[in-house]
C-alpha cells in the first residue's frame, strides 16, 4: 500500500473479501499520495505488514489468493471517448488508475498534472533514455507500444495547455528513435531527439538540460522553467487510463544479469513475488546478490518474495558478492568532479558519518539524486550514497517531527 512516494494507501479491503482484477485495494490518504487495485481476481487472505523493497521499513500490505477466471471489476477496459475530457476530467482519471512514475521515482502522477496558477507547464517531456545499465524494459516498451506512449504524451500536453512535447531517447536504441519518429511525423507539436549515451541523463534535470539546455534551480522542480517529465511507461499508462479505464496493475520488468540463464523483459502483475520472475528467467543455483532496479541505483533484496512494485524496473541477478573496505575521505575531488547536482559529495559523507542533518541540509543535501557516480568512482570506497540516504531519512523525520508541533 506503499507504491509511491508521498502517503500509503489506506487499505478499504478485509480479509475474506473477494476481488475482481481492477478493484479498488487501497485509497490515497492525502494528495500526494495513489491508488493501490487488485492485479488478480481472487479472494484476500490477509492483510499484513512486509519490509518495504526500498527502505527495508515495515509497510501495510493485501494479500490475494487468485481464484478462477481473471474478470475485471464493472466499469474497467471499456473503451471511451477521450475527446470531450477536461483537464480535471483526466486527473480524476489518473488519479482512480493509481498511476505514479514508473521510471523509479514512483512519484504521483496526477500531482505533476495539477501545477499552481503560477507555474505554467509549455513543455512535455517523455523519457525514453534508460540510462541506467542492463534495463531495457522502456526500450522494449516503446517498440512495442509506441502509439500508447504518444497518445499518453497528447493526452498530458492537452491537460497541462502545454505547446511542445519532446521524447528524449539515447543513441543506443537507433530502432525506436526511428519507430517513434515515424509515429510522430506530421504532428509538428512533438519532436523525437536523438541523444548521446551518458549516465545519469535519464534523470530529470540532466534530461531538461540536454533537451532544453534550461536549468532547473537548486531546491527547484521542472515546473520552476516550465517543464514536465514522464517516463515512457508512465505515458503509456496515462492513455490506458484515460482511453480504457484501466487503473496500474502491471508493468514491464527487466529480468537480467549473470545469475539467470533466460534474460528478458516481462510483463508482469503488480505484487508478484520477485521469486516467480527468478524461476521464469532460469535463475542459477548460485546467486550471490538480487537487485531491484540496475547495478547504480538499484536496492539489494533480503528475499525472494519482495513483490513487484510499480516502480520496479528491473530485477538484476549477481553471482559475484564482492567486498570493499571503505577508508576514509582522502579528499582527491573524483564525486566533486562527476557530480550532476553540482554539490560536494565528499562533505556530505563526512556529515553523514557524524550525523550533522542540519549541516547537510544547508550544502545541498535534498539536491542529491543518488545516482551514484560518486561511490563509483571514489578511490576510498566510501558508501556515500548510503550516508546521504540516512541524512535524507533524518530530514524526513525532523520536518515530520515540526509538523507534529503545528
Amino acid at each position: 500500500l506503499s507504491q509511491h512516494i508521498g502517503a500509503p494507501a489506506k487499505a478499504v479491503v478485509k480479509r475474506g473479501d473477494l476481488v475482481k482484477k481492477g478493484q479498488l485495494l487501497g485509497e490515497p490518504t492525502a494528495f500526494v499520495s495513489s491508488s493501490i487495485h487488485a492485479p488478480i481476481a481472487g479472494k484476500v487472505t490477509r492483510l499484513l505488514e512486509v519490509p518495504h523493497a526500498a527502505t527495508g521499513a515495515p509497510t501495510q500490505a493485501v494479500e490475494i489468493e487468485r481464484q478462477d477466471g481473471d474478470q475485471w471489476a464493472e466499469g474497467l477496459n471499456e473503451e471511451r471517448d477521450v475527446s470531450g475530457l477536461s483537464p480535471e476530467d483526466v486527473r480524476s482519471a489518473v488519479l482512480e488508475a493509481g498511476i505514479v512514475g514508473m521510471g523509479g521515482a514512483t512519484f504521483p502522477t496526477h500531482v505533476k498534472l495539477s501545477p499552481p496558477p503560477n507555474r505554467p507547464v509549455r513543455t512535455v517531456i517523455i523519457n525514453g533514455v534508460e540510462c541506467e545499465p542492463c534495463l531495457t524494459a522502456d526500450h522494449r516498451l516503446m517498440l512495442e507500444h509506441p502509439d500508447d506512449i504518444l497518445g499518453g504524451l497528447r493526452i498530458i500536453m492537452q491537460t497541462l495547455s502545454a505547446e511542445q512535447g519532446y521524447v528524449g531517447i539515447e543513441a543506443n536504441k537507433p530502432d525506436a528513435y526511428q519507430l517513434l519518429q515515424e509515429k510522430a511525423a506530421g504532428d509538428d507539436s512533438i519532436s523525437v531527439a536523438l541523444l548521446p549515451v551518458k549516465y545519469p541523463q535519464g534523470g530529470e534535470k540532466q534530461l531538461i538540460k540536454a533537451l532544453l539546455d534550461r536549468e532547473v534551480p537548486s531546491g527547484g522542480l521542472p515546473m520552476d522553467v516550465g517543464v514536465v517529465v514522464q517516463n515512457v511507461g508512465t505515458a503509456a499508462a496515462v492513455y490506458q487510463a484515460v482511453r480504457f479505464n484501466r487503473p496500474l496493475i502491471d508493468r514491464v520488468v527487466t529480468v537480467t544479469g549473470p545469475g539467470v540463464d533466460k534474460p528478458g523483459n516481462f510483463r508482469v502483475r503488480i505484487g508478484t513475488p520477485i521469486k516467480f520472475l527468478l524461476e521464469h528467467a532460469r535463475v542459477q543455483p548460485n546467486v550471490a546478490r538480487v537487485i531491484l532496479g540496475g547495478p547504480m541505483m538499484g536496492i539489494a533484496q533480503a528475499s525472494h518474495e519482495t513483490p513487484v512494485s510499480k516502480g520496479t524496473s528491473g530485477v538484476l541477478v549477481l553471482v559475484d558478492r564482492r567486498t570493499f573496505v571503505s577508508r576514509p575521505c582522502i579528499r582527491c575531488g573524483r564525486c566533486v568532479d562527476t557530480c550532476v547536482a553540482g554539490i560536494v559529495p565528499s562533505e556530505l559523507s563526512i556529515l553523514g558519518e557524524e550525523e550533522k542533518v542540519d549541516e547537510a541540509e544547508a550544502v545541498g543535501l535534498l539536491d542529491c539524486t543518488e545516482c551514484g557516480c560518486c561511490a563509483y568512482v571514489c578511490p576510498s570506497k566510501r558508501p556515500i550514497v548510503h550516508l546521504i540516504k540516512f541524512l535524507k531519512s533524518e530530514v524526513m523525520k525532523k520536518h515530520l517531527a515540526e509538523q507534529g508541533k503545528k
